[in-house]
This record gives C-alpha cells, structure tokens and sequence, in this order.
C-alpha cells in the first residue's frame, strides 16, 4: 500500500475503516510498520563490534539493529568521511532563518523529549562538585523501557527518596512535592548551603542523578537553586521538559488521594504502586493514541489496545538500540527564537530555567508551549546553540561504528538511493528546490558516493513527507520501534490487561475509568490546573490541514 498515490492510500484507509473498523485497520498498520525491521533481540550490541555472551547479556551496553562495520569497511569508509567540523555545518540553520514544520507545535518535542528521556540514556553524568563531564557513547544507563523513569527514578532508590512514604491521612503514595503559591511543583534539588537536601541522600551521598549540565549553573545561582529533584537528569533541562515533569507529579498525587479516598485500608505502598501502574498506562497511550498519530502522515489513526502484540512475533522484552538513540535527536524542531510569556526570547534562555516555569504558571507553560511553532526537521536548519549537539551525535554514530544510510534503508525493507538528488527530493517551489539542489552538490562534494553517506546526516537529508513532521526513513523506524516496546510493556501483557479481574486489580476500575477518559495532554492538564479554560494546548498546529497529495 505505502508504493501508492498519497490520496489513493487515503482513500483505501477510509473504506477500509468503514468496512472493517478503526481497530482492524489499526492492527494491519501496527503489524506491517513493526514488520519493517528485524525482530529483537538483535545479535549485536555496543559492548563488542562482534557476537559474544557478555554483548548478548550485559544491558548496560546499547543493542544494534545492524552489526558494526566489518574493520576494512571501517578503514575504507573512514577515509572518505568528511571531518567533524565540516559535517555538522550540514546542520547549520541557513542566514535566512529556519524552515517552519507545517504540523508541529513545540508540544510535540517538548513531549517527545521527555519520552525519550526516560529509555535512551547515553552513558553521561556529572559529578559534585559538578565542574566533571563523564560519558561512553557506547554504553546506556536506560532500564529498556516505558516506565516513566524520568517521574519515578531508574532505581528503587531513587523511587524512594522522591516518596513521601507517609501512611497518615491523605499523604498515603504521593510523591514529595511543594506548593509555590497555588501551584504544585517537585521539590527542589539543593537547600540553601548549595548541597543535595539530606532527605535525597543515603549516608550522605546524593541518590539522584544530578540534572545534565549542572556544570554550566554557578553554585548557588538563581537557576541552580530552582533545579527540581526528580527522577531523570534531564527534566531540568528546559522548563518544557520540567513542565511536563510537573505535569505528571501532579496527576500522580491526584491518583493516589483518589484511591485512598476509594480504599481507605490500603497502606501506601499499595496507593504508590497502583497509581504508578495507572500513570504508566496512561502515558503509553498517549504516545501511541495522542504523539504517534500526530507522527504519521496516514489518514487512518492508531488505538493503544495492546491485543495486537499478544500472539505476535515481535512480542519480545524490550532491548534500545543505538540507531534508535540516534535517530531520535530531532535537535532542528527547536526555534532559535520562541515567545514566552508575551516577551520574544533565545531558544538559550530555556537551558536549565525553570524560573520561566515558576514565574509563568503550569497551565500558561503548557499554552505557550502549543502557541509556539516548530521548526522543520532536517538538515540546514539547526539554530546555533543546539549545534554542538548535532556534532556530538555525528561522533557518537562514528565511535559505535554505525553502518551507512543505504545499510538501513535496506534493513526497513527501503531500497538504496542511487543518487544525492533522490535522497534530498524534489520540490515545486523554485527557492526550495534551489536549496535542495545546493545541499544535494554539498553532499556530493563531501562524500562523493551516495554509499558513503553516514547514517546520521542521512536521515535528516530527507524533507519531512506532505502529512507528517518526520522524513520518512526516521518515521518507520520510530513508528517500528514504539509500537514494538510500548504496547509490549508488562504492564499491557495478556495475562493483566488481557484479563477483565486481574485488570481491575492491576489499576482498579476508578483508574481504568481515569484511563478510558484520558485522549491528550491536555486532558490531564485540565485537570490538574484551574486556569486553563478553553485555550489550545496541542501537538498538532491549529492551522494545519491535511495535503492530499
């Protein structure tokens, strides 16, 4: 179907759907997307360029779809690489400004990038007295799956120092948090002697991983001392990330006084454990029912019933791959200039300010964050301050000895480009097609065979399609790998949602009554907030409409 006119794939979706419903046509797509890419587990990982038991076993390391480069193919394609310096400029935003998405708000990366979060963990940390940046692009601090990690923490540990583990009335299963005015917000990091507070210690070391670019804020520093203590490294990174992190706190404690009102005898652990279930369910589908339909460009939407993946075989635990870390740094969808609470700021201004969360309010966040327009994914387009980003991603597909565009192209069942032309594409405005002929003679003179073009560049050479914001070799293996490692969750299995009492044990029917009523963000925005009114929060661009061709 996919080989077919944009309009008549439409066209054969919608009858289809008439005749067969929504959730046949969702579970043929899910089926022929998954079915793109080999199914795990992968023989490869980051630990060796080579099959061996501890590669197969060790999870710390990262896996691989495609098996690294056999070492004269090494040799030979590293001689034709184009240095560092000169390849990230593929990246660089034009003197004429960046290109719009035509479909995307900021919610859509600000959503993204706190899902991704959660699973795709390079290895890098910083250390007190954080002026020490550590890190192994071939090894991975991520549990290999959708367990909202950046809210509840990677570890036991860490889940428990960001509990309040309180048994008295109306506390049982919340997370700690503090109320700014009428507004509530985790906690924050430091106290007022610039350490980790002791209730986020054990013996006096710090159990959270301290926020990524810590070493960047002045110790003692307005900015610093508003870093939240939260369970991933990187919810601080902007305030739409720590927006969303907010978001979720909120909705987590509100679960939990809903089911002690419910079941007044329940300790706190049972109140934790059952609202972490519902928000885990929850937030899966979101990504599949709210974040992946928002992705694809087909007119047919998906349902997150996971019944699709029971008796099929791709149904396997969950393993990330490193070209899946890679593809998902979609740094060209942030504007060099955005709107914030009336004012024009710097996409810089966002590094590790959560003032601007503080000051603004969750709900007028969260509008801002949809009134906002993304810019377009792809190459030429990155503002200046993510570049150095873009350069770090290039050297983490070289030191992982990642295979070519074509090699992955051939491994989503895609045939290999011939030429530089056919991989940038065609367009009907004249100014466009002139800067696509320009970046297709750039690549050429960098890398002279369109064979020897690096995976990364590669896939963001591609324009994004007619209907969706991804270029197309990302948006199958994005869809590939989410449907594959979300809806096979433990959590979705057959044996507890598959079975109508283990389910209402599971998340009880309250929880299953929250879920069935919960289709957006936004929905948990409206009711975790009181000044939201009618105003748009989306991911999707209220202008936007569906090209038919």
């Amino acid at each position: 179907m996919e080989n077919l006119p944009g309009w008549l794939q439409d066209l054969l979706l919608r009858l289809l759907t008439l005749v067969r419903g929504r959730q046949w046509v969702s579970d043929y797509l899910i089926n022929q997307i998954v079915k793109h890419g080999r199914n795990r587990p992968h023989p490869w990982t980051t630990k060796h360029d080579y099959i061996s038991w501890t590669g197969l076993t060790d999870r710390t390391y990262s896996a691989r779809l495609l098996p690294a480069m056999p070492t004269p193919a090494q040799e030979a394609l590293r001689s034709r690489r184009p240095p560092l310096d000169e390849t990230v400029k593929l990246f660089a935003a034009e003197p004429t400004g960046q290109r719009p998405c035509r479909k995307s708000t900021l919610l859509f990366p600000a959503f993204a990038q706190y899902l991704t979060d959660g699973f795709l963990r390079t290895q890098v940390s910083n250390d007190a007295p954080y002026d020490s940046l550590t890190e192994d692009r071939r090894r991975t601090t991520s549990n290999h799956d959708i367990d909202m990690s950046p809210l509840y923490g990677r570890t036991p540990d860490q889940t428990r120092v960001l509990r309040r583990m309180s048994e008295e009335a109306g506390q049982k299963g919340k997370l700690k948090s503090q109320w700014i005015g009428t507004e509530e917000y985790p906690p924050f990091l430091f106290g007022a002697d610039g350490k980790v507070k002791p209730e986020f210690c054990d013996n006096g070391r710090p159990v959270l991983d301290f926020p990524l670019g810590i070493n960047r804020l002045p110790t003692g520093s307005r900015q610093f001392n508003e870093l939240f203590a939260v369970g991933g490294d990187r919810v601080n990174a902007t305030p739409y990330t720590a927006a969303m992190g907010t978001l979720w706190l909120r909705e987590h404690n509100r679960l939990a006084g809903m089911l002690e009102r419910h079941y007044p005898d329940w300790d706190d652990e049972r109140v934790f454990e059952t609202a972490r279930n519902i928000v885990i369910v929850m937030f899966i589908k979101l990504v599949v029912e709210e974040y992946i339909n928002h992705i694809s460009s087909a007119a047919a939407s998906f349902s997150a019933n996971p019944r699709i993946c029971w008796s099929a075989g791709w149904n396997r635990p969950n393993w990330m791959t490193t070209e899946f870390s890679l593809l998902y740094r979609w740094h060209s969808l942030i504007p060099q200039k955005l709107r914030w609470a009336g004012r024009v700021i710097d996409g810089t201004e966002l590094s590790l300010n959560n003032g601007l969360l503080l000051e603004h309010g969750l709900a007028n966040s969260f509008v801002d964050v949809a009134a906002n327009h993304a810019s377009q994914l792809g190459l030429q387009n990155t503002a200046a301050f993510l570049l150095d980003a873009e350069k770090k991603s290039i050297a983490q597909a070289r030191t992982n000895n990642v295979a070519t565009y074509n090699a992955y192209r051939e491994a989503m069942s895609l045939t290999p480009l011939r030429s530089f032309a056919e991989l940038v594409g065609t367009s009907r405005n004249p100014a466009e097609q002139a800067r696509r002929d320009a970046l297709a003679a750039e690549l050429e003179r960098l890398y002279d065979d369109i064979n020897n073009v690096e995976f990364f560049p590669g896939l963001f050479a591609e324009s994004p399609g007619a209907n969706g914001p991804l270029p197309r070799l990302v948006m199958i293996m994005v869809a590939m790998d989410a449907f594959s490692q979300a809806l096979t969750n433990p959590l979705l299995s057959e044996h507890i949602h598959g079975d109508e009492q283990t389910r209402r044990l599971a998340f009880t029917p309250q929880g299953l009554e929250v879920i069935d009523a919960t289709n957006s963000i936004r929905d948990i925005l409206a009711r975790n907030s009181t000044d939201l009114g009618d105003r748009f929060v989306g991911m999707t661009r209220q202008d936007w409409r569906r090209n038919a061709a």
